[in-house]
């Protein structure tokens, strides 16, 4: 399985995926689910894949010479796009590239098109934007209100997103959000697993340098492991105990009223047979 997120912040974009796959319980395996295609000064954009791997990673191969042809001027390619919107429309082609080739003998082996990708960047001249694109080669842009996207094993690590995140989160603290967010799911699922591959983009740049792959002898993610877990036992810890319905309790768990008899006494004098 997978869990990879992306994050559009005003400061730019943090992406963060795993690197486990899975065939079946004896068939574990590491593929890198982030590709990065950055030309200085002019583009700088971010794949994420969750799904299928031999879809995935035909998309991502055919992404970099895929093209669609326009009524005029040359065809268009993520090379040239002048839009992270034209940019995203190329990724859906290619993603129906794949399953035009392969989305029949798919079905006919009884296995689902089963392919998504979070896919974001930033070209000259017009803002950072952030895509999720589908298997049906369409696709949603993140917004103010929804500045984060999630692939695969989402479930886990949604909450501490939600809470924490917010447009004008700054980069590193989104960074460790994320990470934070990683290990949730780490805890909760073993089909996603170490190393894990993190990148921070500045909005503006069209490059970064803050790439690093992550694996269990990483200090700041054994330092979020440990911090975070005991912070939430803290926290945990220093809420009441409930209280049942006394006069001293600061917030008495009582039921005022009840619509219907949950528990149900049996009468001694009754024999069951």
């Amino acid at each position: 399985m997978t869990y990879c997120v992306g994050v559009k912040l005003d400061a730019g974009l943090v992406f963060l995926s795993d690197s486990r796959t899975n065939a079946g319980l004896d068939q574990i395996s590491t593929f890198r689910k982030m590709m990065v295609y950055e030309r200085p000064n002019d583009r700088f954009m971010v794949m994420l894949s969750a799904g299928n791997l031999s879809i995935s990673q035909q998309v991502r191969e055919i992404l970099q010479s895929e093209s669609i042809e326009t009524p005029t001027g040359p065809p268009l390619t993520i090379w040239n796009a002048t839009s992270m919107f034209d940019a995203a429309r190329v990724l859906g082609h290619a993603v129906r590239h794949v399953y035009d080739q392969d989305g029949a003998a798919l079905e006919k082996s009884g296995f689902d098109f089963n392919a998504s990708m979070i896919f974001g960047g930033q070209i000259a001249g017009e803002p950072q934007r952030l895509f999720l694109v589908y298997s049906a080669g369409n696709f949603i842009e993140a917004t103010r209100e929804t500045c984060f996207f999630q692939i695969g094993e989402s479930k886990y690590g949604k909450p501490v997103l939600d809470r924490m995140l917010t447009p004008k989160t700054p980069l590193d603290e989104a960074a460790k959000c994320v990470l934070v967010s990683m290990d949730s799911t780490l805890k909760s699922n073993l089909s996603v697993g170490l190393p894990l591959d993190l990148c921070v983009y500045e909005t503006n740049r069209f490059e970064t340098q803050q790439i690093v792959c992550i694996d269990d002898r990483n200090p700041y993610f054994q330092m979020i492991r440990n911090t975070w877990g005991e912070k939430l036992r803290q926290g945990f810890e220093s809420i009441d105990d409930p209280e049942w319905g006394t006069a001293t309790a600061k917030a008495p768990l009582i039921a005022p009223c009840r619509y219907e008899a949950m528990r149900k006494i049996t009468d001694p004098t009754i024999k069951l047979i």
